[in-house]
């Protein structure tokens, strides 16, 4: 039996829930996941959890945040005045802008809070701070 090993290229089936067991993402019934491990692609965890996997195994694994998306930083949020928006700011709660950083890199945030002068965004990663568990199967190695 070949074990999936840094290098390799291997395709996964994955279901991750949260510690509430609410599914926040699936490839069941669609395309698997298809990566090379080492190469960074793949949070931590999951690549740990992979690696050493055989064709066909199943497994769960639990992350904490540290081997997913890291603890949430309150340095990551921000309010902005909404007197330095755009005037066309339309934006509710929940929806996700695409702006651009000190570096002229992309950078998704989410609009968290607004106010009736101010609008509070967030660049932690959705899942940041939370505690992940993944349903694993490896389908095939190459």
């Amino acid at each position: 039996m070949i074990q999936a090993k840094k290098g390799d290229k291997v395709t996964v089936h994955y279901t991750g829930k949260l510690a509430d067991g609410s599914i926040f993402d699936s490839t069941v019934g669609e395309e698997p996941l298809v990566f090379t491990l080492g190469e960074g692609d793949i949070i931590d965890g999951f690549e740990e959890g992979v690696l050493s996997m055989i064709v066909g195994e199943k497994k769960t694994i639990t992350l904490p945040p540290e081997k997913a998306y890291g603890e949430r930083d309150e340095e990551n949020v921000i309010e902005v005045p909404l007197s330095e928006m755009p005037a066309d700011f339309d934006f509710e709660v929940g929806d996700e802008l695409e702006l651009t950083n000190e570096d002229d890199e992309p950078m998704l945030v989410v609009v968290s809070q607004l106010s009736d002068d101010t609008v509070t965004l967030d660049s932690n990663p959705p899942l940041a701070g939370q505690t992940l568990i993944f349903d694993l199967e490896l389908v095939n190695i190459n």
